[in-house]
């Protein structure tokens, strides 16, 4: 072995440490006629956080908890997409309308018993994302009633992939006032008053 190169010296790990994870910069404020992309949480530059279809529901909670999401993308062995579950579907009445079902106890329930299967979802297309604005995000949450959209494009074999997440809470925070809950706004103008209302 060569004699000019020094070994460095090693280290002990600190109690309770982390590791670093890919972070996006999103801006702190947006305004509704901002770049629809501004607001899009980019998984080719932060890392999915993901469960299994067999994970306890209970365990999935704290997953989100900790990673402090409020949406995790169901994903099979095979890192397919089986579906979504958010924190709604956690906390609303999902799982008490579960156990009624197939009688059954909250720590028996699995998270493929009440997340969103991915042939149910609707999504949006990244090219048409390049070309809207934060207010065409907004009035189309609204217009779904739903707190999350998820967007994609096709890789380089002309698959699709889930590219990205609009979460109707984050956007609300960059935006500074909360995102009014029914779809009756339909055009950016009633959508910007019913904001500036609120």
């Amino acid at each position: 072995m060569p004699t000019d190169y020094t070994s460095l010296p090693l280290r002990k790990l600190s109690n309770h440490i982390g590791y670093h994870r890919p972070h996006q910069m999103l801006p702190d404020h947006l305004t509704l006629d901002m770049p629809a992309i501004y607001a899009m949480t980019d998984l080719q530059r932060v890392a999915a956080i993901t469960v299994e279809p067999g994970t306890r529901l209970d365990a999935a909670n704290q997953k989100m908890i900790a990673n402090q999401v409020r949406l995790l993308l169901v994903c099979r062995a095979d890192n397919s997409v089986a579906g979504i579950l958010t924190a709604t579907d956690i906390l609303g009445e999902k799982p008490v309308q579960y156990m009624h079902e197939v009688d059954c106890t909250y720590a028996d329930i699995m998270v493929r018993d009440i997340m969103t299967p991915h042939d149910e979802l609707d999504v949006l297309a990244l090219s048409d994302i390049q070309m809207a604005c934060v207010g065409d995000v907004v009035a189309t949450l609204q217009q779904v009633a739903r707190q999350h959209a998820l967007v994609i494009d096709n890789d380089r074999y002309g698959l699709q992939r889930v590219r990205g997440i609009f979460s109707a809470s984050h956007i609300s925070r960059q935006l500074g006032m909360p995102i009014p809950e029914s779809g009756r706004a339909h055009s950016f103008a009633e959508l910007e008053q019913a904001l500036t209302a609120g």
